[in-house]
């Protein structure tokens, strides 16, 4: 870790400065990729609307380790992170020794945008229609083909699938999000553990024990559920040791570009592990440590509510989730949808507001599932206003 923390004092000089925000399109990793030079870049296939997908090589090592990003198009943080990764590897600095160790141990297999089609409208699936990721069997996206194909002729020893998830998301009952989620896929339905997926949890052990230094209970684990459709699981299954690592939420990064320093982080630790072999040393124990994924956070939550039905008072907090709608592939609108009203003190948030003395005024009945319309008031001074689910007026 020490190495590690060394590393991301100077982070920024590894960072891909073109990347600013989660809406760049095919277009613009072209570029990057294109400038590569220490890099084998291959043009591997193509995307249902025809644009490229590429597969960078890097290295002369034993070991080696496939890494895909962005399968799904609206889940970009990891490719901002391989970027920096893929600077880092560039730079030439103090640091040499720990690219030399990686490069000469291992062969490293990039492909930075497995979905650019998804990417330019930034939406989940495919220009299909279809989610790659549950499409290992069925096989009916080129990108899905792509994908189970490099697998097969790299036979890499260990796979890294890269994604991000909702920021509902919380680090069990820590009152944290969890900002990084990991897993080491199951292979079948009693959930065997067997060497390959033993190596994938002793990564993943060793990805935890550094960024909780970083960000201490921010850190999840999923269900170990099998899904017979992902890759990631078949992955597991064919003899690839596979990771996953999700970006979730943290407080005022709404874009992830604190996310995606420690997300950058996170596949250093498990590359410098993989090449230094210290993985070995886990215990898998450590890997069942981490909390599990639970739904508990909202994106605000106003406490202690007094609410009145049918001439009748009643006290309530009121859960609401920013839901964000991407306008021509680049322009997020965020409504405040109310999820939830009751007893929510079990529950956590990005914002949270303490209604207990200060007045609620509905513009609109509370209802689920619906745009909020309040606003909220202590004395002459506006706390909070929402109106058809959009904050106007915020002061806490």
């Amino acid at each position: 870790m020490d190495t590690l923390a060394s590393i991301l004092t100077i982070y920024k000089t590894y960072l891909e400065k073109s990347l600013t925000n989660r809406f760049f399109k095919h277009a613009d990793i072209e570029i990057l990729i294109r400038q590569k030079k220490n890099f084998l870049v291959k043009k591997v296939g193509t995307s249902v609307e025809d644009r490229s997908i590429y597969l960078l090589e890097r290295g002369t090592g034993e070991i080696k380790i496939f890494l895909w990003s962005q399968m799904h198009g609206d889940e970009a943080t990891a490719t901002m992170s391989l970027f920096d990764l893929l600077n880092f590897l560039d730079a030439d600095d103090e640091f040499n020794p720990v690219r030399k160790s990686i490069l000469e141990k291992c062969t490293l297999y990039f492909i930075p945008m497995v979905n650019p089609d998804g990417a330019e409208a930034f939406t989940r699936r495919n220009a299909q229609g279809l989610d790659i990721n549950r499409d290992f069997l069925h096989q009916q996206t080129p990108e899905g083909r792509l994908l189970r194909k490099l697998r097969d002729e790299i036979n890499p020893h260990f796979g890294f699938n890269l994604h991000d998830q909702s920021i509902r998301w919380s680090a069990g009952k820590t009152g944290n999000p969890a900002t990084i989620s990991l897993l080491a896929p199951a292979y079948d339905d009693k959930l065997s553990v067997n060497s390959t997926r033993k190596k994938a949890m002793q990564i993943i052990a060793g990805i935890n024990a550094d960024i909780q230094q970083l960000i201490p209970g921010h850190i999840a684990r999923f269900k170990d559920d099998f899904e017979p459709r992902a890759f990631g699981d078949n992955f597991q299954s064919a003899g690839t040791s596979t990771i996953l690592i999700e970006a979730g939420g943290y407080t005022d990064d709404r874009e992830k570009q604190y996310i995606r320093k420690i997300y950058f982080a996170s596949i250093l630790s498990a590359l410098v592990s993989i090449a230094e072999k210290t993985c070995e040393d886990r215990s898998i124990e450590d890997y069942f440590l981490i909390p599990e994924n639970e739904k508990r956070h909202f994106s605000l939550i106003i406490r202690n509510c007094t609410l009145e039905k049918n001439s009748q008072t009643y006290v309530a907090d009121i859960g609401l989730v920013a839901d964000e709608k991407v306008i021509d592939g680049q322009n997020p609108l965020y409504s405040y949808i109310i999820e939830d009203v009751g007893d929510l003190s079990d529950f956590f948030c990005y914002n949270e507001v303490d209604a207990k003395t200060i007045k609620l005024i509905l513009t609109k009945p509370l209802y689920i599932d619906e745009a909020a319309d309040l606003i909220l008031q202590d004395g002459l001074k506006t706390i909070l206003s929402i109106e058809n689910g959009t904050i106007s007026d915020k002061k806490f």
